[in-house]
């Protein structure tokens, strides 16, 4: 198998040759690596929530009554009451009439995706929208109009056009609302206006936006104050600010029965593990009860970071959220970065291709509410003393 050690060999003369780096505690601000520990600035865990007593006792309980595997995909035997008080809380949670889990965010995509838009089917799709996205795009056969990041004059322009085109069956829009490696925001008030004008749906990937965005964290459609949701499928996750593990699509009954019949992902894959399901609905009444004070303090955070890398001068490109990258262009100056800060005890792996664009690599830093002061000033003084390597 010499191709096998030929593409190798590329991948390491390209910078993209990837390790796994294992983590030998609980995933939180602060982790320990090769028995050393990490200020940890690359984990989704936005609220802390992962190791929050309640939801590890809520999960504790539910292994003790049920055991951990679900034993079967949810058609066959592997739907548990666990299930059903999970989507329930999620949809209420999410303020829609129901909601049907998948087990995690990349299985949501590409199996809805392909449900909801067909051959006789266009898809427009934000440039930047998250790798499940786009590969749903592909297993549905569907046209795709790929429109520049968040420019909502070009998907207009590409709406118009498909006017002109014969019979289709349906006009999708589908946008990631926080984006994974921008931290920037999708203008989502205004992609709804213009699902209205073109007679589209709407579906967004609120993975990044789930717990932290809006009054009360419930995404990116309570960030806009959008209450109209008829042409809007939610998506998100339960793994990053609620701490757990798996996804969700929230939306209307017919929707829920429809991918229950349909989604591929969801029909031929063994169910979430009921303690699974379990942690994640204490993990809601968390978020949606007593939440306030962490997100309070995540965009505290936030606020402290960027403010920090941008009196530095360095370019955080046009993120508005904890998601804050910090642009190195090539691969190889992105690992040096990555590698220099690795060694001064702070954890920010760099971003490089096919997660974002040739020549766009960047370190990702992500905050959480269980940063301290203390933790992003020693980032801020280490980004500073690594300044000479963008050069």
């Amino acid at each position: 198998m010499k191709w096998f050690k030929d593409e190798l060999k590329e991948l390491q003369n390209n910078h993209l040759l990837r390790k796994l780096t294992c983590i030998e505690s609980s995933h939180r601000s602060k982790v320990l690596i090769n028995g050393k520990g990490f200020i940890n600035f690359s984990s989704n865990d936005y609220l802390d929530l992962a190791a929050h007593p309640m939801i590890v006792k809520a999960a504790a309980n539910a292994l003790k009554r049920t055991g951990f595997g679900s034993g079967a995909s949810r058609l066959l035997s592997g739907t548990y009451d666990s299930h059903r008080r999970l989507e329930e809380r999620v949809a209420k949670f999410k303020k829609t009439e129901t909601a049907l889990v998948f087990n995690s965010g990349y299985a949501a995509n590409t199996g809805v995706i392909p449900v909801i838009a067909g051959a006789d089917s266009v898809i427009f799709s934000d440039e930047l929208n998250h790798a499940s996205i786009i590969d749903g795009i592909r297993l549905s056969k569907a046209t795709a109009g790929i429109y520049r990041h968040r420019d909502t004059d070009h998907l207009e322009t590409l709406l118009k056009k498909s006017l002109k085109k014969g019979k289709i069956r349906r006009r999708l829009i589908i946008t990631d609302t926080v984006f994974s490696m921008d931290g920037d925001i999708a203008p989502l008030k205004d992609i709804l206006l213009l699902c209205e004008k073109y007679d589209s749906l709407l579906m967004v990937d609120d993975a990044h936006g789930t717990g932290v965005l809006g009054e009360t964290g419930r995404g990116g459609l309570e960030h806009f104050h959008i209450n109209k949701t008829d042409r809007v499928i939610q998506m998100g996750t339960l793994s990053k600010a609620l701490g757990c593990f798996g996804a969700f699509v929230a939306g209307s009954k017919d929707l829920a029965s429809l991918l229950t019949s349909r989604a591929r992902s969801f029909m031929y894959s063994t169910s979430l593990p009921p303690s699974v399901a379990e942690a994640s609905v204490k993990a809601i009444d968390l978020v949606d009860f007593k939440s306030g004070l962490r997100r309070k303090e995540l965009w505290k955070n936030r606020r402290l970071l960027h403010e920090g890398l941008v009196g530095l001068g360095y370019d955080t490109l046009d993120s508005g959220t904890q998601i804050i990258p910090v642009f190195a262009g090539d691969g190889g100056r992105a690992l040096r970065i990555g590698r220099r800060l690795f060694t001064q005890g702070i954890f920010a792996p760099a971003i490089r291709p096919p997660t974002v664009p040739e020549g766009k690599c960047r370190i990702r830093f992500s905050l959480t509410a269980a940063h301290t002061k203390e933790d992003i000033e020693r980032l801020l003084e280490a980004m500073e003393g690594l300044k000479k390597i963008r050069k």
